[in-house]
């Protein structure tokens, strides 16, 4: 097949041609992303590959479609950034990578957690001007403390276990409880406004859907306990970004680590250093001293670059050779 990759960095172009070399696919690379305004450079190919902010909306896809595009390959596991119900109505399938290294996010999580906690990121900073002062470096012991989790699929089971190894309570949140977990002794579920209220640290896995958009606003963000830390390395819309400004403001929320943002398709993957930033949300994000801020870059390793381009391509093989669409995404995704 022909396919179009777009928003493609160095490392996206190293992984897919790596694991395309047993392949008969024809990638060509793009550095724009795929919106309405840049659609027409799908012409002539048989599927466009995007990630995360690429826009794939209603007129986007009737552009696709007039192109001939059969399939919409996601190189992540999130979906919501592709109207389902037009690439349906189209006739085009949309297939993603559902795990690619759950590890790779639930260690990030944890990494954002530490670095918030023991504020390595200023004793480096430090460190490096000759300041070895302690003054205002202090942390706390994870070990003893509770750890909400709100979303407990892989990537959630994977970090609770992670903190259970770290001494903590696990609760746990989820529209579909999975009962082995408590049998395990892994986590204890529980409602979300006794997680909220119980959590020292709460941290979001859920996918983002109609009924998690802003799922922490701030009706749930008053719930938590005072000085309570927050980690988001799921989606950036999960997060109403104006609340938490707020809660941050009166010192209600005593930590907030965020490897996703609401607005991050204006901001991340992009070298902005030279660049006059005019997000006012994460300006203000970045002036709060216990706010920890990464570019999306908790997938990012070695195992998972592979991983999405190994899965990626195996897709586009599987509807090729008209096999069983394993990871396809359909409409019952959003009506869930």
């Amino acid at each position: 097949m022909k396919v179009a990759v777009f928003g493609t960095k160095s490392y996206d172009k190293e992984f897919f041609k790596l694991e395309g070399v047993n392949t008969t696919h024809e990638l060509v690379f793009f550095e724009s992303r795929l919106r309405v305004k840049t659609a027409s450079l799908a012409k002539g190919f048989d599927a466009v590959c995007v990630f995360v902010n690429d826009v794939v909306d209603t007129e986007c896809i009737q552009m696709l479609a007039s192109y001939g595009v059969k399939v919409i390959a996601l190189r992540c596991a999130g979906f919501n950034n592709v109207d389902l119900e037009e690439a349906e109505k189209q006739g085009i399938e949309v297939l993603r990578v559902p795990a690619y290294s759950p590890y790779a996010v639930a260690e990030h999580t944890l990494a954002l957690i530490l670095t918030l906690n023991r504020k390595t990121h200023k004793a480096y900073n430090r460190v490096r001007e000759g300041n070895f002062s302690l003054d205002r470096l202090t942390g706390f012991d994870i070990h003893g403390k509770t750890v909400g989790i709100i979303g407990t699929g892989k990537i959630g089971q994977i970090f609770a276990n992670i903190m259970k190894g770290m001494g903590c309570k696990v609760i746990g949140f989820d529209l579909y409880p999975n009962k082995q977990l408590e049998e395990d002794g892994l986590l204890e579920y529980m409602s979300l406004n006794d997680l909220l209220e119980q959590s020292d640290i709460i941290s979001l896995h859920c996918p983002l859907t109609p009924q998690t958009h802003h799922i922490i606003n701030d009706h749930s963000i008053w719930r938590m306990k005072k000085g309570a830390m927050l980690i988001n390395t799921s989606r950036g819309r999960l997060i109403d970004t104006e609340s938490a400004i707020r809660a941050l403001s009166k010192g209600h929320l005593g930590y907030l680590g965020i490897d996703v943002y609401e607005q991050e398709e204006k901001l991340f993957f992009r070298d902005l250093s030279e660049t006059l930033i005019r997000d006012e949300k994460m300006l203000n994000l970045m002036s709060f001293p216990n706010v920890l801020v990464t570019g999306h870059q908790a997938f990012f390793t070695d195992t998972a670059l592979s991983q999405i381009a190994k899965v990626t391509l195996g897709n586009l093989t599987s509807f090729e050779n008209g096999e069983e669409l394993v990871n396809k995404v359909g409409t019952e995704a959003i009506k869930a």
